[in-house]
């Protein structure tokens, strides 16, 4: 399974080219954004970055300063602003009373402790958690979103229905453990899903067709 796997990348990779996926500035900017992109598009995100970033540096202490109404203006385009404005200055009060204000320290810890506070905090989730993870603080945690569900369910390789941590534990029990690896894998599977295995998907533009149930059913004129 490593072989296929490592195959699939390749041959992403090979189509895309290198991703050099999260784009931000600082560690704190990718959390910030990780916590925006829930349930929005990035192009969402990006303005909501944008507003936020006209009141100066993103820092945590920014952040705490900043009104809560003047917060939830600054980051509406990516929806749902109540919750993750609440959530944005949970968080950053964490990182300010535990952490000087410094990100890093808290991602310095191991994989696991790490994982676990960022799971504890509110409006973190496991997906959340594993892009701060990989994308801030370099930590080889896999992340798992609804485009690795919808790419490696078509190509027969998982169970596009199973738990979020069932999904993890496969995906990193079968490639090394790699930082870079992952973070470029996670950023071709986007790539991928966004411009090609699309909800109705164009099959004749794919590199992985030939191990696609989806194409190899159409092929056969089954129903996908």
């Amino acid at each position: 399974m490593t072989e296929l796997l490592l195959q699939i990348f390749n041959d992403l990779l090979g189509c895309y080219g290198p991703r050099q996926w999260w784009p931000a500035d600082t560690p704190f900017e990718v959390a910030v954004g990780a916590f925006l992109t829930q349930n929005t598009a990035w192009r969402n995100v990006e303005r909501a970055l944008a507003a936020l970033k006209e009141e100066g540096p993103l820092s945590p202490r920014g952040l705490l300063q900043m009104h809560f109404r003047q917060l939830e203006q600054r980051i509406r385009p990516a929806g749902f602003f109540r919750q993750k404005a609440q959530s944005l200055q949970l968080f950053s009060a964490r990182l300010v009373d535990r952490y000087d204000g410094d990100l890093e320290i808290m991602l310095s810890g191991s994989l696991h402790a790490v994982r676990n506070e960022l799971l504890s905090c509110k409006g973190i989730g496991p997906e959340t958690a594993d892009s701060i993870l990989l994308y801030a603080g370099g930590h080889p945690s896999f992340v798992v979103d609804a485009y690795t569900r919808r790419l490696f369910g078509r190509l027969g390789l998982v169970c596009d229905s199973a738990p979020y941590e069932e999904l993890r534990r496969w995906f990193m029990a079968h490639l090394p453990e790699d930082s870079a690896l992952f973070n470029e894998y996670h950023a071709l599977i986007v790539a991928q899903s966004q411009q090609v295995c699309r909800p109705r998907p164009l099959c004749q533009d794919c590199w992985l067709r030939e191990n696609c149930s989806v194409f190899l059913n159409r092929r056969a004129g089954a129903p996908c």
